[in-house]
């Protein structure tokens, strides 16, 4: 399979540098995730690699190829960017013939990805009755149609109910598993950590972090242990000897800052310490994201009132 190359590309609209000498590549045989906040660049750069906007300079390419130089795009490439780019009056169906036919697809591939999106049944109803929900499954379908080696999705989540939501994470993973490369924009944090092995991390149009997903949150979320015990004075009693503060919450329990497990478990077990519960208190994508992003926002609310 064959992977997406961005080097030292740069989009300027007039005045304004929506991507700042960006490079990054994208791999097979992972889910990468593309995140940044609104106005980072995703969308810019998405359209760069697609074709559909030409750089001030760089490149952006697939396999060492512009995408208008594929042969058959469709069949190496597959992408959704807006679910509402099929004609309303349409069916589901032949809105997808039409693509395979422009693109020289068998037919039978059509119904395949019908029954892959979970659309057979509405396959013969115009567009402009789906919903949101449904739209994005038609657009996800028509990336899949060509069974292409790459796969790049903008907001693929976005309408789906919760049963949808977990369909397309699975789908993403056996994509990757596949050895396909698979490029997921979103702004759903959560989300994105229940995919994504790889992030790509944009701001005001620079690349921010290019790395494996748990090394970003270890990077930037402090390490944490929950404690609850019995015998609370011993147990801040052999924390503070080896330089541990802890915090006690109104439940009981106790928070070790910049600690591990294995640390916290073996001291209290060699000082004799009765624990009740002894746990890692996980970083979460979300909070390691707006640490580093929380300079690179364009646009942001000001701070509620409590």
């Amino acid at each position: 399979m064959t992977s997406i190359e961005v080097q030292a590309l740069t989009k300027e609209y007039g005045t304004r540098r929506a991507v700042d000498d960006l490079t990054f590549t994208v791999l097979p045989g992972r889910v990468t995730g593309f995140l940044g906040p609104n106005g980072a660049g995703k969308s810019t750069t998405l359209r760069l690699v697609l074709g559909l906007d030409r750089p001030t300079s760089g490149t952006a390419t697939i396999g060492g190829c512009g995408y208008a130089s594929l042969r058959e795009p469709l069949r190496q490439v597959g992408a959704l960017l807006d679910a509402q780019a099929a004609h309303g009056s349409r069916t589901g169906r032949d809105h997808l013939r039409a693509l395979a036919a422009s693109n020289r697809i068998a037919p039978g591939r059509v119904d395949e990805v019908l029954a892959e999106t979970g659309l057979t049944s509405v396959a013969r109803h115009r567009v402009r009755t789906y919903s949101l929900g449904m739209r994005q499954r038609l657009g996800i379908a028509a990336a899949l149609l060509g069974d292409p080696g790459i796969v790049l999705l903008d907001e693929p989540s976005n309408g789906l109910d919760p049963e949808g939501i977990i369909w397309i994470r699975e789908l993403m993973r056996r994509l990757a598993a596949e050895g396909r490369t698979v490029l997921v924009s979103s702004h759903l944090m959560n989300e994105t950590a229940s995919f994504a092995d790889h992030l790509v991390v944009l701001g005001r149009g620079r690349l921010l972090a290019d790395t494996p997903m748990r090394d970003f949150i270890h990077a930037r979320v402090e390490p944490r242990v929950r404690v609850r015990t019995t015998d609370d004075t011993s147990l801040t009693a052999v924390l503070a000897r080896h330089g541990h503060e802890a915090v006690q919450h109104t439940d009981g329990h106790w928070t070790v800052r910049h600690a591990r497990v294995d640390d916290i478990g073996r001291l209290t077990s060699q000082a004799g310490v009765p624990i009740l519960e002894l746990t890692a208190e996980e970083g979460t994508l979300e909070q390691a994201y707006l640490d580093l992003t929380s300079a690179a926002t364009e646009f942001t609310a000001p701070p509620q009132e409590a």
